[in-house]
Formats: structure tokens, sequence, C-alpha cells
């Protein structure tokens, strides 16, 4: 019934693991470097928030000579932040004239609450979560 077919074709089980092996090394290499992609676009959501957010304070502090009696809803309300960006990310401006502006995720965010993004007015730039020039363990907090 069943005949033995001389000059079988296919692959050993030894062949089979070492592509599959090969497969692993490439995956562990490959997923790192897209999460941290992943991480930068999700930052760079903050990092355009922040800029309108600092567009904003610098018009009011040019009109009237002072931020005191500007607070953060009433320039997010000027910058029209989009609903997605105010349910991911909570704002804070500190100084007068502002010194540094953050953004902190809510629980809403993909990634869990307490990461932070600043913009630093002395450094002018940024810094925190998803920036390469910044260490951050798992939870979002610098090293």
């Amino acid at each position: 019934m069943f005949k033995k077919v001389q000059n079988q074709k296919g692959f050993s089980l030894i062949e089979l693991l070492v592509v599959v092996v090969i497969i692993a090394i490439l995956a562990a290499i490959a997923v790192p470097i897209y999460m941290n992609y992943v991480r930068q676009a999700r930052s760079t959501e903050a990092q355009s928030a922040i800029a309108a957010l600092r567009q904003a304070y610098r018009v009011h502090y040019q009109t009237y000579g002072s931020t005191t009696d500007y607070d953060i809803e009433t320039a997010m309300k000027d910058t029209n932040l989009g609903n997605r960006t105010q349910k991911n990310w909570e704002f804070e401006v500190v100084g007068n004239p502002p010194k540094k502006y953050m953004a902190t995720t809510t629980a809403d965010f993909a990634e869990g609450e307490g990461k932070q993004v600043w913009y630093d007015v002395d450094d002018a730039s940024y810094h925190g979560y998803g920036l390469p020039d910044d260490e951050i363990d798992e939870e979002g907090i610098l090293d």
C-alpha cells in the first residue's frame, strides 16, 4: 500500500531549527529598534503640543508683558490642541515668564501614565520620554 519513495526531497529537522533560530535573532534585534521608533513618535505628539503652548505663552507675554494671569487651560484653548492629545497628556508650565514646559502622560496613554516630556527654555531643548539623549527605564523615569 505505501511505497517507499526514493530520493525524497524536503528539509531536515536541523535545517528547520537553524531557520527558526535565525528568525528569532533577527526579531530580537528588530523589535527593540521598532519600539524605540514608536516611543519617539509618541513623544513627538507632546513636543508638538508643547511648541504650540510655548507660542501661545510667547504671544501673550509679548502682548501684555507678563504671563501672570495666563493659565495653562487658557493657553490650551488658544492653541486648539486635539482631543486625543488632551486625553493622552497633561500639561504644566513653570515660571513667569515660563522656564519649563512639561507634558506628563495620563492613564489613557498607550504605554501608561507618568512618562514626561519637557522643554527647558534655558537649554532650548526637549528632554524625557522617547528622546535619544536621555536614558529612560521601562516606567519612563530618567536614570
